[in-house]
């Protein structure tokens, strides 16, 4: 079942959205107004109003002209890897990622994502029990994307105690890069509630002619798109939540 998204016209006004609604949002609704750069981020982050049909929300707006260049992954491409991780999150059924797409916005093109209304004092260092189980499927899918900047501030917790996470950037690299404060579950052998979902997945994106596949070979290198496969199928095949790689495996700053 879908979620809602818990948004918000203003930072102090929030709104609750259709999971559709906060999609058809982010990929249809008009630029209204642009209120900055967020802080603390490496790259040019826009906090931005889309309105469609009279829904009004923020939404979050990367282009890829803000992005800096890193020596391990192509230029101009973390928006696109944003976008990648909300469709492979969605084809999964676990919807992590808040509802993201590709636009041209004011500064060109870039990923565009609906605003999470959150208390910002929260995060996966102060999460509680509750929270293991959605922690579990969050785990599991940075296995699966690669993801290089798990941070435990790019975990945000809405009004209804859902889990969201952003910022994906660094992810869906060929070579293995999983750094991640989520090392609860080293060991443990994966639900096989999850483990029917991801063989599920990797069913679709093996179909050369899916949606899925499609999608993300706009998106992806072909390469980091059999890799996304590989990886998949090597966590099936364990069975397990697996161990820190060499090299460094937590992102810093850790929140």
């Amino acid at each position: 079942m879908t979620p809602l998204i818990h948004s918000a016209r203003t930072l102090e006004d929030p709104i609750t959205l259709s999971y559709a609604q906060a999609l058809n949002l982010v990929q249809r609704g008009a630029f209204a107004a642009t209120h900055g750069i967020m802080g603390y981020g490496t790259n040019y982050t826009f906090l931005v109003t889309l309105c469609l049909d009279n829904i009004e929300a923020l939404a979050i707006y990367k282009p890829r002209r803000g992005e800096r260049p890193l020596w391990d992954f192509p230029d101009g491409t973390l928006y696109q890897r944003e976008v990648a991780a909300f469709i492979v999150s969605e084809a999964l059924g676990w919807y992590i990622v808040p509802p993201s797409t590709v636009r041209d916005g004011e500064h060109g093109p870039g990923s565009v994502q609906i605003f999470i209304h959150h208390d910002p004092e929260r995060h996966y260092y102060n999460f509680e029990e509750q929270h293991q189980e959605q922690l579990r499927r969050v785990c599991l899918f940075d296995i699966l994307i690669n993801n290089a900047d798990r941070k435990g501030g790019h975990l945000l917790l809405d009004s209804a105690e859902r889990i969201w996470g952003i910022d994906h950037g660094l992810c869906f690299n060929l070579e293995p890069k999983l750094r991640t404060v989520i090392w609860d579950f080293v060991g443990q052998p994966i639900e096989a509630d999850y483990l029917a979902c991801i063989e599920r997945f990797v069913q679709i994106l093996d179909a050369d002619e899916s949606s899925l596949r499609q999608q993300l070979d706009e998106l992806l290198d072909v390469n980091e798109v059999l890799m996304l496969s590989k990886r998949t199928h090597r966590l099936l095949k364990s069975g397990y939540y697996p161990l820190p790689g060499r090299g460094p495996n937590r992102p810093w700053p850790a929140i």
